[in-house]
């Protein structure tokens, strides 16, 4: 349920800002380990053109539900959370080039896909939520 800028989720858990919103905090840590593993190559961190669209593509996945937040409404909050994870995919992509670059070890690989696909599902399961609640927001 919706109410004004608050969301009520699950076993009551109330998100007040954007920043309680579960898929944001790990889209979070998901930036943060992109510019790591970026800062850890130096051939990567020169490779101007593929350091800058991940880290940006890993911050469209953290401001995007941020900037949806206070849209005003459920469905332009779920259109910013498909950004969010069309964002996680190209960063699933550039993960593939950055590996096959040998910009990044095979562990360091699965381990930000892994982190990856858990920041998008946790978007998709919220954008479900939303689309099956009752309450909209005026």
């Amino acid at each position: 349920m919706v109410l004004g800028s608050s969301f009520f989720v699950g076993q009551g858990m109330k998100i007040e800002r954007f920043e309680d919103i579960e898929g944001w905090q790990l889209a979070r840590e998901l930036c943060r380990q992109v510019y790591a593993a970026v800062q850890e190559n130096a051939a990567f961190a020169k490779d101007w053109g593929l350091q800058d669209q991940i880290t940006r593509a890993a911050g469209s996945a953290m401001d995007n539900p941020a900037e949806g937040f206070d849209a005003g409404s459920n469905a332009e909050f779920i259109r910013f959370l498909g950004y969010a994870q069309r964002s996680c995919s190209e960063v699933q992509s550039q993960l593939y080039r950055a590996l096959d670059l040998n910009y990044m070890e095979p562990s360091r690989f699965d381990a930000l896909y892994a982190l990856t696909a858990k920041t998008k599902a946790k978007f998709g399961s919220f954008i479900a939520y939303l689309k099956k609640s009752n309450y909209k927001r005026a």
